[in-house]
């Protein structure tokens, strides 16, 4: 069956605040006297073409319900198959992560009853037990953790319920039921929402290099629930309420804070903490009842009779293990060393889906400070104005080398590169950043006995301003680099243009340029081409 209708539920339409525009900080709870202990559950799509137990495509974007078989729908009689690509993507998750894999492992039902899951139940499995994830002093914190990783298994997505677009109805979308995922499942060892916050980046950033989910929480193929408790330095842990539906690290940091807060309130109260599923509200910035916690006994756990156990080899295992790529922490530790790259831009590097590569590949035959430069703060700005993720960057790692090496070799200056990339990023353009140098008109200005006639020029025609800057007020200086750099509409060299102007004014340039950095105004640019 290649598509199903909407299907439709009689239920009040729920409608969820607009989100507040919050600060992107991140918070660490630290309520005197109290401990929070917290969990994460993680479930990642797996990065497959098709669905774990049927050769369905996979879905993002498409129209709803055209990607939908028959066992997706759970029509009577059909039978899975499982997915081979979907297994070793999880095995190597697991390696990566130092897991124990299961040489022999069954497939369950899990039951529950929920509109997007048609079958009534999802088939799991336990593949992989234990494992660690070690987050340090590079990753963020003052001191370093290990994290435990309890288990990590398979199961199978489910559909989409809409509540908000046919007024009383629950409209159904079932492209997404029966995608392959991971449930990765932490141990209660994190105690701030600091912590929880850089464990799930850690792990998106493990997801990524191994190559068996994109691990993005916005487009949902990387989803958060959070077990919260608190209790008394010393005590037992305190009863854990679970936080589901949480779609970004920001938002998960607020709502375990909210919920670390709700939880003291009710016991200085005087009440109890019940086990509960919660929710979490943006706009109020406080978490709410979604139903009671179940426990294992309710989803009655049973084998699943259509999949035969799974055997995997210990040399199937150790071949997937030699396969394994660069992990985060090594590759991180390369770069910084071979690249000579601090921290903080070693991470974004890392953190930015698809920008590794990219660096590497412009960094071959360049000073990797100058790529770093136009990589994280040009180029990255051009695409943050426009609103594209760098997995969608229009520009390629061959056009911003040539653009570095035209800047370099004085081909241009370097405003003039700031403005191809803009254009490159603006139109997507295929064309290589000489053809558009050439076609507008912007190869730099060699013609230095025109540019010592324009500066002459421009102070001949504003002599107050001129005659301020002999005066004692170089920050006027500037004033006169933009004139002429509008005059040769970038053209100009920055070295050639500050000599040019100090003499037009009569100046030496060595005192020019140190009376501009004390007065705390800038020159056209160092003395040094870019």
């Amino acid at each position: 069956m290649s598509m199903l209708i909407w299907a439709r539920l009689s239920r009040a339409t729920v409608r969820l605040p607009q989100k507040a525009l919050l600060s992107t900080a991140v918070t660490r709870a630290s309520p005197n006297g109290w401990e929070t202990v917290i969990g994460i559950e993680v479930h990642a799509q797996i990065n497959s073409k098709t669905k774990l137990f049927s050769d369905t495509p996979t879905s993002f974007n498409d129209q709803v319900n055209t990607k939908v078989s028959v066992i997706d729908a759970a029509f009577p009689g059909v039978q899975p198959r499982l997915n081979e690509h979907c297994v070793e993507l999880a095995v190597k998750t697991a390696l990566a992560l130092n897991g124990t894999v299961q040489s022999r492992s069954t497939f369950d039902r899990k039951h529950y009853f929920y509109p997007d899951l048609p079958q009534g139940y999802q088939i799991t499995q336990q593949r992989a037990r234990g494992g660690t994830v070690r987050i340090s002093e590079l990753d963020g914190l003052t001191t370093p953790l290990e994290v435990g990783i309890h288990q990590l298994q398979l199961e199978q997505d489910t559909g989409k319920s809409l509540h908000d677009m046919r007024p009383g109805h629950t409209l159904l979308d079932l492209n997404r039921a029966g995608i392959g995922l991971m449930e990765i499942v932490t141990k209660p060892d994190l105690r701030s929402s600091f912590e929880a916050g850089i464990l799930v980046k850690k792990l998106q950033s493990i997801l990524r290099s191994v190559g068996s989910s994109k691990a993005n929480m916005e487009e949902g193929s990387m989803r958060c629930d959070v077990n919260v408790s608190v209790n008394r330095p010393g005590e037992n842990f305190g009863t854990r309420c679970e936080l589901k539906n949480l779609n970004s690290v920001r938002f998960l940091c607020m709502a375990i804070d909210a919920e670390v807060r709700r939880q003291i309130s009710v016991i200085e109260q005087g009440g109890i903490i019940e086990a509960e599923t919660r929710g979490y509200d943006v706009t109020a910035d406080k978490t709410f009842k979604l139903r009671g916690k179940e426990t294992a006994p309710d989803y009655r756990y049973m084998p699943e009779p259509d999949l035969p156990p799974l055997f995997l080899s210990s040399d199937y295992i150790t071949h997937l293990a030699s396969t394994l790529p660069e992990l985060p922490d090594a590759c991180r530790v390369r770069i910084m060393d071979q690249y000579k790259l601090s921290v903080t831009d070693a991470n974004v590097v890392l953190n930015e889906p698809g920008s590794l590569e990219f660096f590497e590949n412009v960094c071959i035959g360049r000073n990797p400070r100058l790529v770093i430069n136009w990589t994280l703060h040009e180029l990255f700005g051009q695409l943050s104005s426009h609103d594209i993720v760098f997995q969608e960057n229009p520009v390629s790692s061959e056009q911003l080398g040539s653009l570095i090496d035209l800047v370099q070799d004085g081909t241009i200056t370097g405003p003039t590169g700031k403005r191809v990339l803009k254009l490159l990023v603006e139109h997507r353009s295929t064309e290589m950043p000489i053809e558009i140098v050439k076609e507008k008109g912007w190869l730099r200005m060699r013609d230095s006995g025109a540019l010592k006639t324009t500066c002459e020029e421009i102070v001949r025609n504003n002599p107050e301003k001129a005659e301020r800057i002999r005066s004692g007020n170089p920050k006027m200086f500037n004033w006169f680099v933009g004139q002429v750099m509008r005059e040769t509409k970038g053209k100009a060299d920055p070295v050639e243009l500050n000599t040019a102007l100090c003499e037009a004014l009569g100046t030496k340039i060595e005192d020019m340029m140190k009376d501009v950095r004390s007065s705390g105004g800038k020159s056209s640019k160092k003395t040094k081409k870019e």
